[in-house]
C-alpha cells in the first residue's frame, strides 16, 4: 500500500475569523518532506489540521495509513510512568501477570503477538539516549527534552505509517539531537517535517516551502532550496528592475503625450479664433481632435496601469524579511555595576553553584549543559519562581525571564492587552506604537495571545518582557530559539543587539549564541556550575 497524505480545497479561520488557509491544495507521498515558511503562515496549524486535531471549515484532508504526530510544546503529566507515556503498560502488566502465572485470557488478549514490547521499548530508549530512563519512573523525573525524546519513542513504537514532526529538536541538546537525526535518516514511510533546525532540514527528501497560502515544491534538501531560492530571487529582482524601468518609461511617454496634446489644442484655438477655416471644418476637426486626444490618453494611461500592475506582480515575489526594530535606552547597565550574585547555591533536583558567582555590568553569558542538568531549575531559582535549597541568588536590578513554554502570555487577551499587564502606567498609543516595531501593528496588535504561531507567540512575550516597567536589566531567555523560523532567529538577534543590559541564554542553538556576542560560557553538568569554552563541551569549534 502506498501511504499518503492528500488536502483539497482546506480552508480554515480561527474563532476571531482571522483566516489561515482558504482553497489549499496540497499533498504529501512517501519520503520526508520538511514543510518550511515564515512564522504564523499555518505551517503547525496544517499539521494538527492532517491530525484531525482541528478540523476544516471546508475541503477535505485524507490519510492513507495510521498517523502519529509528535507536537511542538510537549506537555505530559509528571505522573505518569514512563510505560504509560510509551503506550505500553496494560502490555507490560499483562505480560508481568502471565509471568507470576496468572493465565488469563484476557492477558493474553492484552499482549496479542506482542511478546517482545518491554525488549523493543528498552532498545528503541537506549537508540535515542534514554537507556537510564526506567520504564516505572515518573515523568516528574525527567527533563523536558527527555520528555520529547519519550514522545518519539512512543511514536517509534506505534510505528504509523504517517509521522508529523513539530520542531522535534526544541529543548534537545547536542547529543539528542543526534539520536533524532538518526531516526528520521531511517524512517521508512511518509514524514512531514516543519523546524528551523537546519541540520534536521539536511536531511529531507523536499521541501515544501508554505507561503501566502500555497504551496511551492523544492526537490532536495535544506541546502537545494536555498540555491534555487536565490536563483528566483535574483530572478524577481530582475524582473522588479524591468518593471521600474519599463514604468518610467510609460510615465514619459504619457507626459510627452500630454505635452503634444497641449499643442495642439493651442494650435486649434489659435485657427478657430483667426477664422482661417469655415465654421463647420474646424468644428469637425475640433471634434476628430479631442475624440483623438481622449483615445490617445487613455492608451497612455493603460499601458502605465499595466506597468504599475506588472511592477506590483514582480514585487510580490520579492521576499523581504522585517526585522524588529527597537530602542532600549532604560535597560542600559554600567559596566562595574554588580547584576547578579550566586553564593553556595544548591538547587532542586541536586544541581549546585560551589563557592560564588558574580555577574557584572552589560555581561552576555551561555548556559550550556545536556537535558536534564538543571538549566532551567537555576534560571527559575534566580527569577525567583524557585527556592534554593541552601544558600542564595541575588540580583541587584530589575530583572525579567522568558521561560521555554511562553507562559507569561495569558492566552485570553490581546497582544497589547498582555503587554499592557507589563507596564500599566504606558498609555494605549505608547504600546502600541512600541509593538509596531516588533512587527505587530494595527489589527495584529488585537489578535488574541491563544491565535499566535509559536513563533508570533515568542514576539509578543520578548515584547511584553522588554517593554516592560521598569525597564529590565538582565535579561533571561531559555531556548529562546524553539519554534523560530530563520527569518525569526534573525530578527531575535537584531533586538538582542539593541538590548544594553546584562543577558543570560541557555541554549543548545550555538550559531545563535555566537550571534550575540557571548562574553562568557558557563556549563552545567554533573551537577555543577563552571566556566568553559563550546569547544570543550564538543559543540563545533
Amino acid at each position: 500500500m502506498s501511504f499518503s497524505i492528500s488536502c483539497t480545497s482546506l480552508s480554515f479561520a480561527w474563532p476571531d475569523g482571522t483566516p489561515v488557509f482558504e482553497g489549499l491544495d496540497v499533498s504529501f507521498g512517501p519520503g520526508r518532506t520538511g514543510l518550511v515558511g515564515v512564522n504564523g503562515s499555518g505551517k503547525s496549524t496544517l499539521l494538527k489540521l492532517i491530525a484531525g486535531e482541528l478540523t476544516p471549515s471546508d475541503g477535505t484532508v485524507r490519510v492513507a495509513g495510521s498517523i502519529g504526530r509528535l507536537p511542538q510544546n510537549v506537555t505530559l503529566d509528571t505522573a505518569l510512568r514512563v510505560d504509560e507515556v510509551l503506550g505500553i503498560a496494560a502490555q507490560r502488566a499483562a505480560l508481568h501477570a502471565i509471568e507470576t502465572g496468572d493465565v488469563s485470557e484476557e492477558h493474553f488478549e492484552t499482549v496479542g503477538d506482542d511478546w517482545d514490547v518491554e525488549e523493543r521499548a528498552l532498545a528503541t530508549l537506549g537508540e535515542l539516549g534514554l537507556g537510564h530512563v526506567a520504564l516505572d519512573r515518573t515523568i516528574g523525573e525527567v527533563s523536558g527534552g527527555e520528555s520529547v525524546l519519550l514522545r518519539l519513542a512512543a511514536l517509534l513504537l506505534a510505528r504509523p505509517d504517517v509521522l508529523l514532526l513539530d520542531e522535534p529538536t526544541n529543548n534537545l541538546d547536542l547529543y539528542a539531537r543526534r539520536r533524532l537525526y538518526a531516526a528520521v535518516e531511517s524512517w521508512p514511510g511518509v514524514m512531514v517535517v516543519v523546524s528551523h533546525d537546519r541540520e534536521l532540514l539536511e536531511l529531507v527528501d523536499q521541501i515544501a516551502d508554505l507561503r501566502s497560502g500555497e504551496v511551492a515544491w523544492y526537490g532536495g534538501n535544506y541546502s537545494a532550496y536555498e540555491e534555487a531560492l536565490a536563483v528566483e530571487q535574483e530572478a524577481a529582482e530582475r524582473m522588479v528592475r524591468v518593471a521600474e524601468a519599463d514604468l518610467r518609461k510609460q510615465k514619459r511617454e504619457l507626459a510627452d503625450a500630454q505635452v503634444k496634446l497641449a499643442r495642439r489644442k493651442r494650435y486649434g484655438q489659435k485657427m478657430w479664433e483667426q477664422k482661417r477655416e469655415p465654421k463647420i471644418v474646424m468644428g469637425a476637426r475640433k471634434r476628430a481632435a479631442q475624440e483623438s486626444a481622449g483615445k490617445h490618453r487613455i492608451m497612455h494611461e493603460e499601458k502605465l496601469a499595466e506597468a504599475r500592475e506588472r511592477l506590483d506582480e514582480a514585487a510580490e515575489a520579492v521576499r523581504e524579511d522585517e526585522e524588529i526594530r527597537v530602542d532600549l535606552p532604560y535597560t542600559a547597565v554600567p559596566p562595574g555595576r554588580s547584576v547578579l550574585t550566586l553564593r553556595d547555591l544548591e538547587l532542586a533536583y541536586g544541581a549546585r553553584v560551589v563557592g560564588g558567582f558574580d555577574l557584572h555590568g552589560p555581561e552576555r553569558i551561555a548556559l550550556i549543559g545536556r537535558n536534564g542538568a538543571g538549566k532551567t531549575t537555576l534560571l527559575r531559582t534566580i527569577a525567583g519562581e524557585l527556592r534554593p535549597v541552601a544558600g542564595e541568588a541575588t540580583a541587584h536590578v530589575p530583572l525579567r525571564f522568558l521561560p521555554q513554554r511562553l507562559d507569561v502570555l495569558d492566552d485570553t487577551l490581546s497582544v497589547a492587552e498582555n503587554v499592557a499587564r507589563f507596564a500599566p502606567d504606558a498609555t494605549n498609543n505608547r504600546i502600541r506604537a512600541r509593538l509596531a516595531r516588533f512587527l505587530f501593528r494595527g489589527a495584529r496588535a488585537d489578535q488574541k495571545a491563544a491565535t499566535l504561531s509559536g513563533g508570533e507567540r515568542f514576539r509578543a512575550a520578548l515584547a511584553a518582557l522588554m517593554l516592560a516597567e521598569p525597564a529590565p536589566q538582565l535579561l533571561m531567555l531559555d531556548e529562546p530559539t524553539n519554534s523560530l523560523d530563520m527569518a525569526s532567529v534573525r530578527r531575535l538577534t537584531t533586538a538582542l543587539e539593541s538590548y544594553e543590559g546584562a543577558l543570560i541564554v541557555a541554549s543548545h542553538d550555538l550559531p545563535f549564541l555566537e550571534s550575540l556576542g557571548i562574553t562568557r560560557w558557563l556549563l552545567l553538568e554533573e551537577g555543577e556550575l563552571r566556566e568553559t569554552t563550546p569547544e570543550a563541551v564538543g559543540y563545533p569549534a
